[in-house]
Parts: structure tokens; C-alpha cells; sequence
């Protein structure tokens, strides 16, 4: 059983047709929290994904609109005013359900045996950590966290060393790294690895499956808020590629802490002794984790329904 958590943001859109293409994923629910754009946008991306892959019968439950305990940022549309590049999605075919994601949450895993609930973790980690912090019984029932997030070796991407997720609310991710769930973390250094060219997405484009041919698109919007780029990275999606075939993955068992400052290096991840150890993917075979996004995408056609 799976709950996607999730700011959708293009590449979160993506990770999210993979898993609605995917009949290995049972997905319970998808929960959103505040990312790169606000609440209601992801909300309604939410909504909006799944009405286009006809699951109406998935919950989307609103989260965090704001970081555990600091202003949240200014959204930075990133992916456009919309938070997805623009694309052509239908309305939601039905509004987010009236509890808050993490209530939903914390029910929905004390109600489930323990250890068979996974998270997928797309967005800032606001959510998860609220859930640690008001229902820890419920929250030790997770079978594992999977999130993508954070850099290790790598240059960041909102600071010198701090990428987008962490950054965003550096307290859940601390909260989320010391809390002793099962964590596996992928960060830039593997998800920068994972790219789409041009002849990818064109490739997804023109598909007659219409979870390709709409990730082409999708993708296709990355290169036009763009110049002079050959290839992309693939965020997201590598959580859902991870959670499918992790044998593409090299993992490490790493001791990390997580910045809580004030300034540019919030979110920084520091690798010491003493502090929790986290599974972290290093290393990934790009090259086959493309060739399974490509199968999953072209498997399956919006509106096939599988098990919840």
C-alpha cells in the first residue's frame, strides 16, 4: 500500500503518472503539501492528474501550507504560474476530501497493519514530520519513508549545498531524518543522473498511451522554460523508480544531520559520526531507469484501473 505526498510541480507529475501506470503500486491516497507554488495549486494539480488518468476513485487530502515553524518561501514558480508547466490537464473530478492530510493519515496507518504502508515522499517533508510529532504511534506503523531530497557529494540547487525539498522546511527534515523511521533518502547526487533529452520526450510525446504521450508533454514544458539545455533531470520520478526496481540503486547507510539555519544553508545535509544513520542511493543505473519509466508509461492507458 502507497500514499504519494507530493507539491506537483512537473517532475512530481511525472513521478505521479508512473505510479497511476504502475499496477505494482496500490495507491491508498495522495496528500499534498506547499512546495514551489502554494497549497491550493498542488491541491488542485492533484486532483487534476488524477481526473486525467480517470482515478477518481484516489483521495487527495490537503496538508501543510506552510513550514513546521518558519515563514514559509515565496513561491518561485518554478514550473510556471500553474506549477506544471502549463499543460493541458482536466478540472478534478472531485474536490480533496475534507480532512487534513495528516489526520487522514494518521487513521488511515493505525487502521492498516503495521509495516505495509509506504510513503512516497515528492515534496518539503512538512507533512511527515507533523504526522511524527502529533501521532507518533501512527507514524512508527510506516514501513518506510522514500524521499527525494537533500544533497550529499553534490552542488545544491536553492544554495551551495541545500536542494529545493529540505531547504523549503529544514525542521521536518530534521525531525523526519532523527525520527527512526525507516528512511531512504535519494538526493541530487542520484536524481541529476536520471535525465530526459529532447529525443526522450519526444519519444513519450508521440505515443499513443496517453500516460506517455502526457509525460512527454510534461517534460516537453521543462525544455521550453529553458535554453541551451540538451537534458533535464528527472527529480521525482526516481522515487517511484526506486521504489519499483531498487536493485538500478547503490545504497549507502550514512550517519546525516540537517541545517536548521537561517540562511542559504538551510537544508544542508552533513555527513557525521554520531549523528542518525539514513539509507541514502549514491549511484543509479540512468540508463535503465529511463528504459523502465519508458515501459511503465507506454504499459498502460489512462482509465485502466487498477487495485486500491
Amino acid at each position: 500500500m502507497t500514499v504519494i505526498d507530493t507539491d506537483p510541480g512537473i517532475d512530481d507529475a511525472i513521478g505521479i503518472l508512473l505510479a497511476l501506470s504502475s499496477p505494482e503500486f496500490t495507491i491508498a491516497g495522495v496528500t499534498t503539501v506547499a512546495g514551489n507554488i502554494g497549497i491550493e495549486a498542488t491541491t488542485r494539480n492533484a486532483g487534476r492528474l488524477l481526473a486525467f488518468a480517470g482515478r477518481e476513485d484516489i483521495s487527495v487530502f490537503q496538508g501543510a501550507a506552510a513550514p513546521l515553524s518558519r515563514v514559509g518561501p515565496e513561491p518561485l514558480n518554478l514550473h510556471g504560474e500553474d506549477g506544471i508547466g502549463g499543460v493541458a490537464l482536466p478540472d478534478p473530478a472531485r474536490p480533496p476530501e475534507g480532512r487534513n492530510a495528516v489526520e487522514w493519515l494518521a487513521e488511515f496507518l493505525l487502521d492498516q497493519p503495521v509495516g505495509t504502508v509506504d510513503v512516497l515522499a515528492l515534496g518539503p517533508l512538512t507533512n511527515i514530520a507533523r504526522l511524527i510529532l502529533a501521532s507518533p504511534e501512527a507514524a512508527k506503523r510506516v514501513g518506510r519513508v522514500i524521499a527525494m531530497g537533500g544533497a550529499i557529494y553534490e552542488r545544491g540547487n536553492v544554495g551551495p549545498r541545500s536542494e529545493f525539498n529540505l531547504w523549503a522546511d529544514p525542521e521536518a527534515a530534521a525531525v523526519v531524518v532523527t525520527s527512526g523511521l525507516p528512511l531512504v533518502l535519494i538526493p541530487l547526487d542520484v536524481t541529476r543522473r536520471v535525465r530526459a533529452t529532447r529525443e526522450f520526450s519526444g519519444i513519450l510525446a508521440s505515443s499513443e498511451k496517453s500516460f506517455a504521450s502526457m509525460a512527454g508533454k510534461l517534460i516537453e514544458s521543462y525544455f521550453e522554460s529553458t535554453t541551451n539545455r540538451e537534458s533535464r533531470p528527472l527529480h521525482d520520478p526516481c522515487v517511484m523508480l526506486f521504489a519499483l526496481s531498487p536493485e538500478l540503486f547503490h545504497c549507502e547507510n550514512l550517519e546525516l544531520s540537517v541545517s536548521t539555519a537561517g540562511n542559504e544553508h538551510a537544508g544542508e545535509l552533513a555527513v557525521a559520526a554520531g549523528s542518525t544513520s539514513v539509507r541514502v542511493a549514491l549511484r543509479v543505473d540512468a540508463p535503465a531507469a529511463l528504459e523502465l519509466l519508458e515501459r511503465q508509461l507506454t504499459a498502460a492507458q489512462a482509465g485502466d484501473k487498477f487495485k486500491i
